[in-house]
């Protein structure tokens, strides 16, 4: 295989200015580290000496061709990886974190190949990039975080010290993104900022309650998921464990009920009656139903089965539904129930948001996202004010309606202010980057939709709130702190 020379890292020639101004002495780095380390005690660790292979050299997706030098591993916790380093580097790299999560075994090597060629834009500027699949399939932020780090201590390891090191998430690589920020980011010289796009920010224990109520909502109207005949289960499972319906299954059974699928006029009444109940009640848009419903499906199988040794760490108690044809009905005959304590405490400590950051932050979101709904950039904004953080948040937004395809020059725009921020301290505004769009869509050419002007409603106009779910965050450091002295906390990696 071919060699290819080590890229040389231009030197930093300044400090951010964020990070000079919070120079501390020596006896007060070491308490915060104390401090930090207390935090992460039930955090999945990447050991500091824990051997892995050498990255090796690979071929660059097609995009790329010509443009950079690709390499691709596995680290030593078993996660697949790629790595880009372009032609003309600018000695910065770009740390990602991968959405889903998927539902296989094992770390897939397809991911992070296909997510580089994906955001091969990001390459395209002059960065490097680097990206983990995750030592296995299935639930775990803390794991993927934990899976994030290690790659950037892999290109680290492999290339030497960066100019400086960005971190992207994008869906719930969003959530896995900001954890790895909270987590590991506190560290000198790790990381300099955060950009995540169409993130999942409202985290795991609030942040897929609208999946809970189509799940039961969809099985009033349809009940055909588990049918009559089937064995029975409550539907906070998702799915029995032992069920061995597929994602063409489900399909076929929403297709029954709803004919979401078919053109409105070859519906049943009865088909659109309960699409049009389904939708009004839950938000959800119908072009994204099926996609919603998987997820209520197999990932919530997954977290409950997989990871939580069967407990719930759902509810739907105190949730009125409202709009469909006869809510008095609904929420009569809608199944009910309530979490277990513990459970929830692990999904909340494994996934939600504390808003301790101590790095500048952009967002960016689509405002018709059709799966990471536009509120969960209130929900953070939200935690990062309860945390005493939110000035070093900028949100932004765009007038797409992708979950997973923003345009590269909004990408190109983000991740040059992201870095002036870093190098100057000087943040972005929602109207200066609208202005800077057009001179990066020269190159690209996949248009600019800024709206400066738009401010997303609460989290709680979007998802029904379950009692007490108003307040962010809605895991505070300071329950993170003492949840993290409790024996196998969490979701084991």
């Amino acid at each position: 295989m071919q060699q290819h020379p080590t890229p040389r890292v231009p030197a930093r020639t300044t400090a951010p200015l964020y990070r000079r101004g919070r120079r501390r002495s020596a006896l007060v780095a070491a308490l915060l580290a104390t401090a930090l380390l207390t935090t992460a005690a039930h955090a999945p660790v990447v050991r500091a000496d824990a051997p892995a292979a050498s990255p090796e050299a690979a071929d660059c997706p097609s995009v790329l061709a010509g443009k950079a030098r690709c390499y691709t591993g596995r680290d030593a916790q078993g996660a697949h990886y790629a790595i880009a380093v372009p032609t003309r580097w600018n000695g910065s790299l770009v740390v990602h974190a991968h959405g889903g999560p998927d539902l296989g075994e094992a770390s897939d090597p397809a991911r992070s190949t296909g997510d580089l060629e994906r955001w091969a834009v990001m390459v395209k500027e002059g960065y490097a990039w680097a990206g983990s699949s995750y030592r296995r399939g299935g639930y775990g932020t803390r794991m993927a975080a934990a899976d994030t780090e290690s790659v950037r201590r892999v290109f680290v390891d492999r290339f030497g010290r960066t100019g400086r090191t960005y971190l992207h998430g994008q869906s719930w690589g969003g959530n896995v993104a900001a954890k790895v920020a909270e987590t590991y980011g506190r560290k000198p010289g790790a990381y300099d900022g955060v950009l995540l796009t169409n993130g999942v920010l409202g985290g795991g224990s609030r942040g897929y309650d609208h999946r809970v109520d189509l799940r039961v909502v969809y099985q009033y109207y349809c009940g055909n998921h588990p049918r009559p005949t089937e064995p029975r289960y409550p539907l906070w499972q998702g799915l029995r464990p032992d069920s061995t319906m597929t994602a063409a299954g489900l399909r076929s059974r929403l297709r029954e009920c709803t004919g979401f699928d078919a053109d409105p006029a070859a519906r049943t009444p009865l088909q659109e009656r309960n699409l049009d109940d389904i939708l009004a009640v839950t938000g959800i848009p119908e072009r994204a139903l099926e996609s919603h419903l998987r997820f209520a499906t197999f990932t919530f199988r997954d977290i409950v089965s997989t990871r939580l040794g069967g407990r719930n760490p759902f509810s739907n108690q105190g949730v009125r539904y409202a709009g469909s044809h006869d809510d008095r009905a609904l929420n009569a005959g809608v199944e009910r129930f309530a979490a277990d304590p513990a459970a929830r405490r692990d999904l909340s400590f494994d996934s939600d948001l504390t808003g301790s950051i101590s790095l500048p932050v952009l967002t960016l979101h689509a405002i018709d996202d059709p799966t990471a709904f536009v509120e969960h950039e209130s929900a953070y904004r939200a935690t990062l004010r309860g945390a005493g953080r939110a000035h070093l948040l900028v949100q932004s937004f765009t007038r797409e309606s992708e979950h997973s395809g923003l345009s590269d020059a909004e990408y190109a725009t983000s991740l040059a202010a992201l870095d002036r921020w870093a190098r100057t301290g000087h943040p972005p505004t929602p109207r200066s980057l609208a202005s800077a769009c057009p001179a990066a869509d020269r190159a690209y050419g996949a248009g600019c939709f800024y709206d400066p002007a738009f401010t997303p409603a609460p989290y709680a106009s979007r998802v029904l709130p379950r009692p007490g779910g108003r307040h962010w965050p809605a895991m505070t450091a300071g329950q993170e702190r003492a949840w993290s002295r409790i024996d196998g906390v969490g979701i084991a990696p």
